[in-house]
């Protein structure tokens, strides 16, 4: 049986008008916008600048690292139409670096634009590497229930998938943000401590985040642990079925370090994550050291957490036991860090495991990433909403930012 089949999505929508969704970003990330959303339901707007203000010292953040790709390349066909192929993830080979490094083609499960104008098998384009030119071949393979697998090879075995992506692939802006990608959104689109590459869309908490924000945050002590979550085109799937739990929950990839892992078991303060993203991440940890934890025989790595799989698993598990039962787990398997999968979807009446405190951006209604709000501050959502478009904060991808604070309750 699916959890929670009383929710009726009707009751996450709200008007967002097209003026209020930001296309363009800040001169200056940490001058957006910060709502402060704190535990007996007070509202108040700051800067993001003074973010550090509102951190208790000791506190601990968690930042989502992923690096997005430009992974929106677009051919055009003998008629000179345009057809767009989004690299979702890598198949063969299957590990995001390894598919970055290839050097004799790889295969890429794809959205494809323009899909009726893809006649023939495969689609070519002259890609400018270093002074030379490639020519970069896109083959069907198969299609997938959400996807196309797409070969690319080219005819240059001496340069890497990646160099050709950053030479003929474009931002992968969202749907919302109705412009083409522009060489600014390279850099902006992206946050300042991304490291690992892999994401088409971007963890747009970490955007307003600077090197002097951050450095006021490490001067009372809040310390800052990487998570990685490869964030897929799913984040912007719109919830199309009758009912919450028919919704398919897109799945992502994440990697924790045992190091990472240990920092949160030591840790005594608050605990915040840094966007949906960060959020997801650990509590997807968690959830899979209780499978561990119950389960002693469980040896697989890549793990994965199916989408309702947390509403049925015991809900008595400490986040310690959890944790200190991954990290066994990890030692009789000789791994540094957790690779995994989550298909995890939060939802009213999930009870978060870890988590203080989320600093996120504005939502789109109806939307999964609204349902996560939703059960981390229960119906306030709709007075953090309300207040926001009071006061003129700017929503989605490029626009303000807000940190809420779990409250004691949830109604």
């Amino acid at each position: 049986m699916k959890p929670f089949t009383n929710i009726d999505l009707n009751d996450f929508d709200y008007e967002l008008p097209v003026e209020k969704i930001a296309s363009y970003p800040l001169d200056r990330r940490d001058h957006s916008q910060l709502l402060i959303r704190q535990k007996d339901g007070a509202i108040g707007t700051d800067l993001f600048m003074n973010l550090h203000r509102y951190i208790h010292q000791g506190s601990c953040l968690f930042l989502n690292n992923s690096r997005v790709i430009p992974a929106r390349i677009i051919f055009s066909n003998t008629t000179g139409a345009s057809i767009e192929l989004l690299c979702l993830s890598p198949t063969e080979p299957g590990d995001y670096q390894l598919a970055m490094l290839a050097t004799t083609g790889c295969i890429w499960q794809c959205m494809i634009g323009n899909w009726r104008r893809f006649k023939g098998n495969y689609l070519e384009k002259t890609v400018c590497t270093g002074g030379s030119e490639t020519v970069l071949r896109a083959e069907k393979i198969k299609s997938e229930r959400d996807a196309i697998a797409i070969r690319f090879t080219w005819d240059n075995t001496s340069i890497g998938f990646g160099e050709i992506l950053s030479a003929a692939g474009q931002t992968p802006l969202p749907p919302y943000i109705k412009r083409p990608a522009e060489p600014l959104d390279r850099e902006r689109y992206q946050t300042i401590y991304s490291r690992i590459e892999g994401s088409v869309a971007a963890p747009t908490a970490g955007l307003h985040f600077t090197r002097s924000a951050l450095d006021k945050l490490r001067s009372k002590n809040i310390k800052m642990l990487n998570v990685t979550l490869h964030v897929g085109a799913g984040t912007f799937q719109p919830i199309k079925t009758p009912k919450i739990y028919q919704h398919d929950m897109h799945s992502e990839f994440f990697s924790i370090t045992g190091k990472s892992i240990e920092a949160l078991l030591r840790a005594k303060g608050p605990l915040i994550a840094v966007g949906t993203t960060a959020a997801r991440t650990v509590e997807s940890v968690y959830w899979l050291g209780v499978k561990i934890h119950t389960n002693k025989s469980v040896q697989k790595n890549p793990l994965h957490l199916e989408q309702w799989e947390a509403y049925h698993l015991p809900n008595t598990i400490s986040l310690n036991q959890s944790l200190e039962s991954l990290l066994e787990w990890m030692n009789k398997n000789e791994l540094k860090e957790v690779n995994g999968y989550t298909n995890l979807m939060i939802i009213p009446g999930y009870h978060f495991r870890v988590f203080d405190a989320l600093l996120t951006n504005f939502h789109q209604p109806k939307s999964t990433l609204l349902l996560l709000i939703a059960a981390f501050i229960g119906d306030s959502w709709k007075q953090v909403y309300a207040y926001a478009m009071q006061h003129n904060f700017r929503f989605l991808s490029y626009g303000d930012s807000s940190l809420l604070f779990k409250p004691d309750r949830i109604f």
